[in-house]
């Protein structure tokens, strides 16, 4: 799987010494699963994106990207939440980032269940409630909005890559919403 979002720091790491450093070193992201509340601050919809593989397989994704160095763990989610939603999202950062689990990916199958075939990866995972306005980033092919029970069945749970589908039923058991 070779989806990438385009970086808007390309200055950061070339690609060759991003390649590198992850043949190396554990890379450090955030991941967010998008949602919507209702008035009484309960998950009524999540957001998802769509997006076609390098061999046009499709498959659900989360917002996601690296940390950058120097770059606040806030100052990251606000980041990957505005490149892949979109300047108007109007996301609602908790006021302390703690995620609600820490996900290490590894390039093979691990006991961890998650897996990235690019690198091996921390990643502080949140669940992020939007309020404006979502508009899909250039390589997703839609953001779609579903509700709970829809994101926890069987068809939208396949369309994971790498564990995420587990990633996505945490998130939701953290927001009180039993799968």
């Amino acid at each position: 799987m070779a989806v990438r979002t385009p970086d808007p720091y390309p200055g950061w790491l070339s690609p060759e010494d991003l390649y590198e450093a992850r043949n190396r070193l554990p890379m450090l992201y955030v991941e967010a699963l998008p949602v919507r509340l209702d008035p009484l601050g309960y998950v009524n919809e999540v957001g998802l994106l769509l997006q076609a593989d390098t061999e046009g397989n499709m498959m659900r994704s989360l917002v996601s990207g690296r940390v950058l160095y120097k770059e606040t763990i806030r100052a990251a989610l606000l980041r990957h939440i505005e490149k892949d939603l979109g300047p108007l999202a109007l996301p609602q950062l908790p006021v302390s980032p703690v995620p609600f689990t820490v996900v290490e990916y590894f390039p093979s199958p691990s006991q961890t269940g998650f897996t990235d075939e690019r690198q091996h990866a921390v990643s502080l995972a949140y669940v992020i409630p939007v309020a404006g306005e979502c508009q899909p980033r250039q390589d997703a092919l839609e953001l779609t909005w579903m509700s709970p029970a829809e994101v926890l069945g069987g068809p939208v749970q396949m369309e994971f890559v790498g564990g995420r589908g587990e990633l996505v039923r945490q998130a939701l058991a953290f927001a009180g919403i039993a799968g």
